[in-house]
C-alpha cells in the first residue's frame, strides 16, 4: 500500500491538531496549484492583503474543527 502523508485525523493533542491543520491547507494550496513558482509569484500579491490572510486563516480555522471533532475534542489531554 501506498504511503501517505495524512494516514489518519487522530492525533494526540490540540497542538499537533493545529498543526495537521496548516499542514492540510497547505497541502490543499498545492493540490489546486501545483506550481511551486506560480504560488511564491501570487504569494507576494496576498501577503499585504489583511483580507486574503483572514480567508486563509478561516480554512485553517475549518480544517481545525473537522480534526478536533475526529479526535472528540481531546477529551483526556
Amino acid at each position: 500500500m501506498e504511503k501517505t502523508w495524512l494516514p489518519s485525523l487522530r492525533v494526540k493533542t490540540p497542538e499537533e491538531g493545529f498543526a495537521l491543520a496548516v499542514r492540510m491547507s497547505l497541502e490543499n494550496l498545492k493540490a489546486i496549484q501545483p506550481s511551486d513558482e506560480i504560488r511564491e509569484r501570487l504569494r507576494i500579491i496576498y501577503e499585504d492583503d489583511a483580507e486574503t490572510l483572514i480567508a486563509a486563516s478561516q480554512i485553517i480555522a475549518i480544517n481545525f474543527q473537522t480534526i478536533a471533532a475526529a479526535n472528540k475534542y481531546w477529551p483526556n489531554g
